[in-house]
């Protein structure tokens, strides 16, 4: 479904380079203004909420905001997507993806994320054929050249537009732009799915995925805002924003995220004291 204005992501750095934010968003406009209609993988994180917000601001009901739900979107991500759509009058479905499924997605090797988008962008297309849509795009932002991205890879193969990273908007250039339109997701802390919190090498299943979303509640539940927890085998090894790290430090509070963490099914708790930073993971692929 590759749309013959599709550009390359050097193609679009070109075009971008040097623009002020709402210069960006001006020609991220005039690209959606070329399309007839449009479907929108749509997760309710800060970069697809704009994607969805701007595309239903030139194309109106001509937009349909699709997520897609699995044992690695969480509720509480689900929860905060349908309060977008809702505050912003969007077009929205939920269909089911079924990565789980695949052997190569479960033995999550470093090309994990490219089997999951493979699923969803199938999904999509067929959707898309069924319904009528000219074209999918997906949140991909300038940021996102700067670290191992799989996924990019089968949306190429899909055909699967790429808007922002078109326009050469960053993550903060999004927020602020976000922001300036009044949408609540300007400020969400940046959401992944939840087999991101798995190392490279280990089996991803149901049965983590679930513990890992209990221990990111409880985290919830205690006020932080910016963390993951990352499961390593039996020890959970939590990140938090170096904001609010110190809190997490403190000596009671650490004691009360041990007491309540382990029980799920951990034998450890600990504190990584780099805090919380995106893609952490991908630090053991730099090594090799």
């Amino acid at each position: 479904m590759r749309s013959e204005t599709q550009r390359s992501p050097g193609e679009a750095g070109e075009m971008g380079r040097g623009r002020d934010p709402v210069k960006k968003q001006e020609q991220l406009f005039r690209r959606l203004r070329r399309l007839n209609s449009l479907l929108v993988a749509f997760s309710g994180g800060a970069d697809s909420a704009y994607l969805a917000w701007a595309a239903h601001r030139v194309l109106g009901e001509r937009v349909l905001a699709v997520t897609a739900l699995s044992p690695s979107f969480s509720a509480h991500d689900r929860r905060q997507a349908e309060s977008f759509v809702r505050e912003v009058g969007l077009r929205h479905e939920c269909i089911e993806t079924r990565e789980f499924d695949n052997p190569l997605y479960v033995a999550n090797n470093p090309d994990r994320c490219y089997h999951c988008k493979t699923e969803l962008f199938s999904e999509l297309v067929r959707l898309a054929a069924a319904r009528g849509f000219a074209a999918i795009a997906y949140g991909a932002n300038a940021d996102d050249l700067h670290d191992f991205r799989p996924g990019h890879r089968a949306a190429a193969e899909y055909g699967v537009l790429a808007p922002l990273l078109e326009a050469r908007l960053t993550k903060a250039e999004i927020r602020e732009l976000s922001l300036r339109a009044g949408l609540s997701t300007w400020e969400r802390p940046a959401a992944s799915c939840l087999s991101s919190r798995v190392p490279y090498g280990t089996p991803v299943t149901v049965e983590n995925l679930t513990r890992i979303e209990r221990a990111e509640n409880i985290l919830r539940e205690l006020g932080f805002q910016q963390f993951r927890v990352r499961a390593h085998q039996d020890l959970a090894r939590i990140e938090i924003a170096p904001a609010e790290l110190p809190r997490a430090l403190h000596l009671e509070m650490a004691r009360a995220l041990s007491e309540r963490i382990k029980p799920l099914g951990f034998s450890y708790v600990t504190l990584d004291l780099e805090g919380y930073r995106q893609g952490s993971l991908n630090a053991a692929l730099r090594k090799k």
